[in-house]
């Protein structure tokens, strides 16, 4: 919990600049926040599905991909059911609590842009596909990528999409990434 708490202090200042959308100023703010998001829990989470899914190919990832969509739009199923379970999602439910409404949604994602965790369901299992993950994840360990203003099919809502690239401390690999919907 104190580490939540800590979170929801860091991530207040973070909320506030996307109004001004200074992508300076949150791409300096995603980093120092996805250190709070990045718990040693959620880096082994990521690690565990990067091994777990390895050996995918991409007719694999379509499947899984359109198992969640038609889950989604049935109103839930076991795919959605085990994510939206885990300890990953319950820690990011925490910090989009502690948010006090200025994140929209927050998602881990593993090697390959597959969904890790997650704040609420999203629109899609993968993300890989996405400019989200190709310009977080597929720029290398230290890439920030601010999106442009939308609106939202997941959230419902008018917002930027800020995604970061996780690396593992131990080698400074980049092993997956993290998506913050920033309310406007």
């Amino acid at each position: 919990m104190k580490k939540l708490l800590a979170f929801a202090l860091a991530v207040v200042p973070f909320s506030a600049m996307a109004m001004d959308m200074d992508k300076g100023a949150l791409t300096m703010a995603a980093k120092e926040d996805t250190a709070q998001v990045a718990t040693p829990e959620v880096i082994a989470a990521i690690k565990a599905q990067n091994k777990m899914h390895a050996d995918l190919t991409e007719e694999q990832i379509i499947e899984l991909d359109n198992k969640w969509r038609a889950e989604k739009k049935a109103g839930g199923g076991e795919l959605i059911d085990e994510v939206l379970a885990n300890g990953t999602s319950d820690h990011l439910k925490g910090v989009k609590i502690l948010a006090g409404g200025r994140l929209l949604e927050i998602f881990v994602m593993d090697n390959k842009g597959l969904n890790v965790g997650q704040s609420d369901v999203t629109s899609d299992y993968w993300q890989g596909d996405e400019a989200k993950f190709k310009k977080s994840f597929g720029a290398g360990a230290d890439a920030v990528f601010v999106d442009e203003v939308e609106m939202d099919e997941s959230t419902n809502a008018l917002q930027t999409q800020v995604s970061v690239t996780i690396k593992d401390p131990e080698t400074g690999e980049a092993i997956g990434a993290v998506t913050y919907g920033v309310k406007l």
